[in-house]
């Protein structure tokens, strides 16, 4: 349980995390500064942690992973796009704080996790915060959903050295993928927008995530 004062505490440094590390950095999107005005960063981070909750740097939450910094998550999401309606995969659970934000934005949101430590807390993080618009699944993501199906938005949540031909198949047409595409010591965030048949992508910024591990990612 946490006190009254803790809780007063987070309030205040979530409402800071908005207007400096978000607005003050360019994060227009109303919808995202709103969902992360709101949602409680503090109930996915490892406890030792909880106190460095709305820092804007990226934590561990074990197994060699981490939470990435507040700046990264918005950015990303602002670059998805996300009118209420769309149908998103999401590879790369980690903490559920991504999957969240996601959930809270879009009609329905399919995630993957390779860790099964990491997606049975995340599951448990997200149910308990009453999300129930999120399917999910354990295994190698870097190949997508397992069901044949296409995605109106596809986002992965850790650094892979090249788009996936399987991401590119699930992904609708249009459809928007957004991903940190590169070798494992830096990355370029890039936007990939498929459209009419054609596929097309912008570079956003240089970002540095975990990889990817799995058949079409980095080798473990």
């Amino acid at each position: 349980m946490v006190s009254i004062d803790k809780a007063r505490k987070f309030d205040a440094e979530r409402a800071a995390m908005v207007q400096f590390h978000l607005r003050g950095r360019g994060i227009a999107d109303l919808r995202v500064l709103d969902i992360m005005g709101r949602l409680p960063r503090e109930a996915f981070i490892t406890p030792g942690y909880a106190n460095q909750a709305y820092a804007d740097n990226p934590l561990p939450i074990g197994v060699g992973q981490t939470i990435s910094q507040p700046y990264i998550v918005a950015l990303m999401t602002q670059c998805l796009t996300l009118t209420g309606t769309e149908e998103v995969l999401e590879i790369g659970t980690g903490s559920g704080y991504q999957t969240a934000i996601l959930a809270s934005l879009a009609r329905r949101i399919y995630t993957v996790e390779r860790f099964y430590e990491l997606a049975e807390s995340a599951q448990a993080v997200l149910a308990r915060l009453g999300f129930d618009n999120i399917e999910y699944y354990i295994g190698d993501g870097s190949g997508g959903w397992p069901d044949v199906r296409t995605f109106d938005r596809i986002i992965l949540t850790a650094g892979i050295p090249d788009i996936p031909g399987p991401l590119l198949d699930q992904l609708a047409d249009p459809g928007w993928l957004v991903a940190p595409v590169g070798p494992e010591t830096s990355q370029m965030l890039q936007i990939v927008e498929k459209k009419e048949g054609r596929i097309t992508t912008q570079s956003v910024c240089a970002c540095r995530f975990v990889k990817l591990i799995g058949k079409y990612g980095f080798n473990a």
